[in-house]
């Protein structure tokens, strides 16, 4: 495994823990700042909403500097914001990092899954992609309950500076491992070693051409679908373990553990399936998804079974994430400004998904109806991948991404 994938993936084990480990944090930050649970919750909601807007806005302004230099100051602006949350003497100041720090989320991802790509040979692609959320899926494993250890310890500020500090080693290896051939924007050649121009991926106006592709459109509507039926139905899990299935409130924890073991799990052999085929992989992962969340409503009264089907929705939910990625990339030939919007669109899935769930309980339709509503939002996501990949144009052309630069990565 090439040494910028691991700097990549510690990258985003930083970033997924400043997004998840706050769930953990909540009472004692709303109780330390003077603030209501509504305002506090602001510090996950206000994260969300910056990510969407930041992962298209950032990548855009960056779009002519060199990937590597970008991705290095993206964590650098992750430590910031989060050396603002540790030392924040009151709300806003609090949620001014909590903002600085989610600027950096989207562009990091997506800007750092075209870096992974270069950095193997292509039919490695997505196994490259997953590698680098891998973090991710390890940081929504051990977020919360990192956070709720070191700050029941040592305090809940304890906990975004030791957050500052895995950012700080995260940048170091990132510039130290990650090669510059695989973040420069114009690329010398490809693993042939004949050169090509690449001016075309510079610009804003030359970017948004690959919008015009109705391939990229229906994979980022797959890509919302199926996070935000996800999302919809994980948002209110604890309710749903503790009103419907009989759990205790201190069962969540271990129960939210299992979830993110199957992120963990679907993540990686959804990222070598894809490799083999992408498309079917897809499909699969999103068909798996439909019925688990169906089956889990249905079954949701049963401890035994609610164990296996919490696991079974983190596989099948993110089973999908690498394929959706470099399909999303390779239709848009490349372009970083797309691989922002994925993760935007991903981040709007699951805004989407968790408002509809809490209307189908505030409708009085019961803890297990977000499982139903989550089941349709990926059905409809399902439809539209299957639309994308009947298409005639469902494989692109990549022969022109030039995505192994280095020789010795295709080997």
């Amino acid at each position: 495994m090439p040494a910028g994938l691991v700097a990549l993936a510690l990258g985003g084990f930083g970033i997924g823990l400043t997004e998840f480990v706050i769930a953990g944090l909540l009472p004692r930050v709303g109780h330390s700042l003077a603030v209501s649970e509504a305002a506090a919750g602001w510090l996950i909601s206000g994260y969300a909403l910056t990510v969407a807007i930041g992962a298209i806005v950032v990548t855009a302004a960056t779009a002519r500097l060199p990937r590597k230099a970008v991705l290095v100051g993206l964590v650098a602006l992750f430590v910031i914001g989060n050396l603002l949350s540790a030392i924040a003497p009151n709300y806003p100041v609090m949620l001014l990092g909590r903002a600085v720090a989610a600027l950096c989320h989207g562009s990091f991802f997506g800007l750092g899954s075209l870096v992974a790509r270069r950095l193997v040979a292509p039919e490695r692609a997505s196994r490259a992609v997953a590698v680098m959320f891998a973090g991710l899926t390890v940081a929504n494993v051990l977020g919360v309950p990192f956070g709720a250890l070191v700050g029941e310890r040592w305090g809940w500020r304890a906990t975004f500076w030791a957050i500052t500090g895995i950012g700080v080693i995260a940048a170091v290896a990132i510039a130290v491992l990650v090669p510059g051939w695989a973040g420069a924007v114009n690329r010398p050649h490809d693993a042939e070693g004949s050169h090509r121009a690449t001016d075309r991926e510079n610009g804003l106006r030359v970017q948004l051409r690959a919008f015009r592709s109705g391939q990229v459109w229906l994979t980022l509507a797959a890509t919302a679908l199926g996070y935000g039926g996800m999302f919809g139905a994980f948002s209110y899990l604890a309710y749903t373990f503790t009103r419907v299935t009989g759990f205790s409130s201190t069962d969540v924890a271990w129960l939210l553990v299992v979830y993110g073991s199957g992120l963990v799990i679907g993540n990686m052999a959804g990222g070598r399936a894809a490799d083999r085929n992408r498309d079917l992989t897809l499909i699969a992962s999103l068909a798996g998804l439909t019925a688990t969340l169906t089956v889990f409503g249905l079954l949701a009264s049963s401890p035994a079974a609610s164990v296996v089907l919490v696991f079974l929705t983190g596989l099948f939910g993110f089973a999908g994430v690498p394929g959706m990625i470099t399909r999303v990339t390779d239709h848009a030939h490349g372009v970083p400004l797309a691989a922002g919007a994925n993760v935007s669109a991903s981040n709007i899935g699951n805004a989407l998904g968790a408002w509809l769930g809490g209307v189908a309980i505030s409708s009085g339709l019961g803890y297990t109806a977000p499982l139903y509503v989550g089941a349709a939002i990926v059905l409809a996501g399902l439809a539209v991948m299957i639309v994308a990949a009947s298409r005639r144009d469902a494989q692109p052309d990549t022969s022109d991404l030039g995505l192994a630069q280095d020789p010795a990565s295709a080997t």
